[in-house]
């Protein structure tokens, strides 16, 4: 009988991207060179992520290899730590114009203004600065140590005092209106930084596009505006607003957000001043295998050049609740066997990159312990409110307790470790419950309610 003909994967979308998942190498070769340790062409990141292009779909049984090679590469580097962090999400609005179809947090921003009539308002919220401090300092008290802020881009939100009259002298400044506009002031990102850089909490905010937000209508340089935030208490910067780092996706689910190249600046800028940095991918939506992996290269390539990347951060598209879904765009996320091998290549192509984490907010708690022995290392945090994905039609909570920690990551036979944003402290967890924070200002090892 004749062997059936060689096919080769194409894009899972629809939309006609010029990059495509087609290379002229091997699944085997690919594989072999992974298991080496060597450092993994583009060609042969799409060669494991999508199990080999000589054929159509994922073959379960060169996936499990891919997910072996990468549990192997994540015991070498990190060995059998499990990490998870004691933190907050402060984020400070849900006002945005910005338009990302994958998105449901945002609100209009014409919904806050002090006009708006009540059938317009909207379901979400503006915290003024007092308010970011209250919500800190009382989760402090609960033992926290991270807050992460991740907000829309207000039209009223400046950076600074001279930055809100530089717009202000402008005949038509760009996404702007005076906070006198709206109920709420969201204050200033310099006094948001200042409110919630409270009793030595880490404070990691202000992604690109947010300091792109903070110097819009200006000449001013990205360092010069992670400095300036640097000062007023931001410790580390979320490398979110990533999507995918190439323009021909962008373009069609961000498409007045920053291009690619924007993004790597701006994050450059932030490890220049001195800013520790996450990446994150966000993947399963118009985009196809070779987008995932050109965008696995861009942050090496900026991590190599930084070494400020403290872990990877692949983000499932949850697309219940959005525009693409919404719109027709999207008939869903991405399945089980991408989300194994997005981790998993992730971990094998990011060779600079030590900590690799699995999303329970994205995952689930039983996918998102599988993700630990398919590459990840870290487990995520407490989150204590988690709202962005929740927004999106996410269904798997808002926060996890150290003693569940402790239990699930016992479960697979790997050690529970409290570590630090940045990994710098670490403390294994040990002995019965109940289990708490220790690491923080104020925590003392009482377990988190």
């Amino acid at each position: 009988m004749d062997a059936p003909e060689p096919s080769v994967n194409v894009p899972r979308d629809r939309y006609s991207f010029d990059h495509r998942p087609i290379t002229d190498g091997s699944f085997g070769d690919a594989l072999e060179r992974a298991r080496a340790g060597e450092r993994l062409t583009v060609d042969e990141g799409i060669e494991l992520i999508t199990t080999g292009t000589d054929r159509a779909g994922i073959d379960p049984e060169r996936k499990e290899l891919v997910l072996e090679a990468a549990d192997r590469r994540r015991a070498e580097v990190v060995g059998e730590e499990v990490t998870f962090v004691a933190n907050l999400n402060n984020n400070v609005t849900t006002a945005c114009d910005t338009g990302c179809l994958f998105c449901n947090f945002k609100d209009p921003a014409a919904a806050f203004e002090s006009d708006a009539p009540a059938e317009h308002a909207a379901g979400g919220f503006t915290k003024t600065p007092a308010e970011s401090r209250d919500i800190v300092d009382s989760a402090l008290d609960r033992g926290i140590y991270e807050v992460t802020s991740v907000s829309g881009l207000h039209p009223a939100f400046v950076l600074n005092e001279e930055h809100r009259e530089r717009l202000e002298s402008m005949d038509e400044p760009p996404n702007y209106r005076p906070a006198s506009d709206y109920q709420v002031d969201p204050g200033t990102y310099v006094e948001q930084m200042e409110a919630m850089s409270v009793g030595g909490v880490h404070l990691h905010s202000m992604t690109p596009e947010e300091a792109y937000h903070a110097r819009r209508g200006t000449d001013w340089s990205y360092e010069a505006v992670y400095a300036e935030l640097k000062a007023a208490g931001l410790d580390s910067v979320p490398g979110t607003a990533a999507e995918i780092l190439v323009d021909e996706v962008r373009d069609v689910i961000c498409p007045e957000k920053i291009g690619t190249d924007e993004w790597l600046e701006a994050m450059e800028a932030a490890a220049n001043v001195g800013l520790d940095t996450t990446a994150t991918i966000m993947y399963g939506h118009v985009e196809n295998e070779a987008h995932r992996v050109e965008h696995l290269q861009r942050v090496r390539e900026l991590q190599d050049r930084t070494g400020a990347i403290t872990e990877f951060v692949p983000l499932s598209f949850v697309h219940r609740d959005t525009p693409l879904f919404r719109q027709g765009m999207v008939d869903g996320g991405a399945s089980t066997d991408e989300d194994e091998l997005m981790i998993a290549v992730s971990r094998l192509f990011l060779d600079n990159v030590d900590h690799v984490q699995s999303s329970w907010v994205k995952y689930g708690d039983a996918q998102g312990l599988k993700m630990l022995s398919c590459g990840a290392d870290d487990f995520m945090g407490t989150i204590l409110s988690e709202e962005i994905t929740k927004r999106a039609g996410g269904e798997f909570g808002e926060f996890r307790s150290f003693d569940e920690y402790v239990d699930m990551i016992r479960a697979i036979g790997r050690v529970p470790v409290e570590r630090s944003t940045d990994y710098r402290q670490r403390r294994v967890v040990e002995g019965d419950g109940p289990h708490g924070p220790t690491l923080g200002p104020r925590a003392d090892g009482t377990p988190l309610l």
